[in-house]
């Protein structure tokens, strides 16, 4: 998948990051932090801040310690929350699975140049979820849940 659109839902002023499939049109909306969307933001637009965001330092670590990103994954949503990992790989190969906030997740990826996937299961259950409670969104991955609204009109391109 790839980033769709990085907006701001209208009812609750809280940002969302739009996730497009790359070959169909499988949308999935993820509520964010607004500092998660600052430093997604920030890669996608290249603006380089003076001194490195956590983001920065973290893909700084990886590179340095020899390890090659492979995906981003958004793995599971449980109780309206989303679940990411980060694989990367070692000097041997050997796979290094790290658990994450897709938001992080999203941002790192951004910094790795690395692919974003998501299990079916997620986009089946996200699909559920909106035709079984349309105003209430899905998920903030930050530690609070956003009050219910409705959808966005537009989600961007």
């Amino acid at each position: 998948m790839r980033i769709g659109a990085l907006i701001m839902d209208p009812n609750t002023n809280s940002p969302i990051v739009v996730l497009k499939g790359i070959d169909s049109e499988t949308v999935l909306p993820i509520w964010v932090g607004a500092f998660e969307a600052n430093a997604i933001a920030l890669e996608i637009e290249k603006i380089v801040p003076q001194r490195p965001m956590t983001h920065d330092l973290l893909r700084n670590i990886i590179l340095e310690c020899g390890l090659r990103s492979n995906r981003v994954i958004v793995t599971d949503l449980l109780e309206n929350t989303f679940y990411a990992s980060i694989e990367l790989s070692d000097l041997n190969g050997d796979p290094v699975v790290l658990d994450a906030r897709p938001s992080d997740a999203i941002a790192l990826a951004l910094r790795l140049d690395c692919p974003i996937f998501v299990e079916k299961n997620v986009l089946d259950l996200s699909a559920a979820s909106q035709n079984d409670d349309g105003d209430q969104p899905i998920d903030t991955d930050d530690e609070s849940d956003p009050p219910a609204e409705d959808w966005p009109e537009v989600i961007g391109s």
